[in-house]
């Protein structure tokens, strides 16, 4: 399933922000980690419909993710 681009953006942009804060890191940070992870290649392919889970789940991914490679 292929999600509106524009939605997507604004999606990424939250978990972004939501991310940022619960690491205590700069936007630029997550926002340079987040294009770099597993995470942003699932929901931009439309994996599993990553796309469609909660901001809050995908946050805890990425932080997850973050977390195995710090």
């Amino acid at each position: 399933m292929n999600a509106n681009p524009i939605l997507l953006q604004k999606k990424y942009a939250r978990v972004i922000e939501r991310f940022s804060q619960r690491e205590h890191i700069s936007l630029d940070a997550a926002l340079n980690f987040f294009y770099h992870s597993e995470v942003y290649q699932l929901m931009r392919d439309g994996v599993s419909d990553m796309h469609c889970m909660s901001d809050e789940y995908l946050a805890d991914e990425l932080e997850e993710e973050y977390n195995a490679v710090k």
